[in-house]
């Protein structure tokens, strides 16, 4: 293999994975142009069109498709081999790219990026918020967090927190105004801060108890909204009802500005999960993200 085909093919896996030269570009630090030549050396060596391009969009063909699958975990190897040497004199660095919902940013991932910025300054941890169900591998990411039923049994999972409680929560002026629900039929006769699902498109049944059996429960309001972080904040505001995993409300909790409501009706979640392909467990990177999170957050 000749050396500049092999310089160019971390940035055909850009591209793939960015689903476009101008956004590979910017990541790389590259322009579009020089981006643009070095795919199109790769594919003039190989004899074949890795992208289709449109004025619109680019996308692999299926012999891309076929190259990539093949060159990923090629260049994942290459790159742990680097990041453990680096490791090995204690130096971490590179880029961390996790994908991770957005409830999960104040609970998991903002705590351990606060003190992973002062073990490891020449480490970038980029963070995409996204509440759908992202295919990590397919878009480049090293790892990925999600609740623990969500986590597809093909991948290496870390618990980051203890299992999660969703409460009903409210400000005190809403329950002035409004009473306080005293069973869960009384929900009914309330404003509850509804959840649109982002990638199903549904709306969300709150997960509950009733008696100690867990159901599915449907609410109506004034407001849906796809961030628990905005339905706390319309809750503060005295909007209605909201539902909220506790580690989200805790200090407003303490502090009185919201209230829990018909706690045996609470429902416990697995919890979040770091999770990744068993063939990103040895890199320097992720393991340096594990061990703070295992320093940094509660059990």
């Amino acid at each position: 293999m000749d050396r500049t085909l092999l310089a160019h093919l971390p940035i055909v896996l850009e591209v793939s994975r960015r689903r476009g030269f101008a956004a590979a570009a910017q990541a790389l630090g590259m322009s579009a142009s020089a981006v643009s030549h070095a795919v199109q050396s790769v594919e003039s060596r190989l004899g074949e069109t890795l992208f289709a391009r449109t004025t619109r969009s680019v996308r692999l063909t299926e012999v891309g498709e076929r190259f990539v699958a093949a060159l990923t975990p090629a260049l994942d190897e290459i790159a742990t081999a680097v990041d453990q040497i680096g490791a090995a004199r204690g130096r971490v660095a590179g880029t961390l790219r996790l994908n991770a919902p957005r409830i999960a940013l104040p609970m998991a991932v903002t705590p351990v990026l606060e003190v992973l910025a002062q073990r490891h300054p020449e480490l970038t941890v980029e963070v995409t918020a996204d509440d759908g169900l992202a295919d990590i591998v397919a878009e480049g990411f090293d790892a990925g967090i999600r609740l623990g039923h969500t986590v597809a049994q093909d991948m290496v999972a870390v618990r980051l927190t203890p299992p999660l409680k969703a409460i009903m929560v409210a400000a005190p002026p809403y329950l002035a105004r409004r009473g306080e629900p005293l069973a869960l039929a009384d929900l009914a006769a309330h404003n509850c801060i509804g959840y649109r699902l982002v990638t199903a498109g549904a709306v969300y049944d709150w997960d509950l108890r009733d008696r100690g059996r867990p159901v599915a429960l449907a609410v109506q309001g004034t407001v849906r909204v796809t961030d628990s972080l905005h339905a706390k904040d319309l809750a503060l505001r005295g909007v209605g009802i909201a539902y909220l995993f506790e580690p989200l409300v805790r200090e407003e909790l303490q502090r009185g500005t919201l209230r829990q409501l018909l706690p045996l009706s609470a429902f416990e979640e697995p919890g979040l999960f770091l999770y990744f392909p068993r063939r990103g467990a040895r890199a320097a990177k992720l393991r340096a993200f594990i061990d703070t999170a295992r320093d940094v957050l509660p059990r």
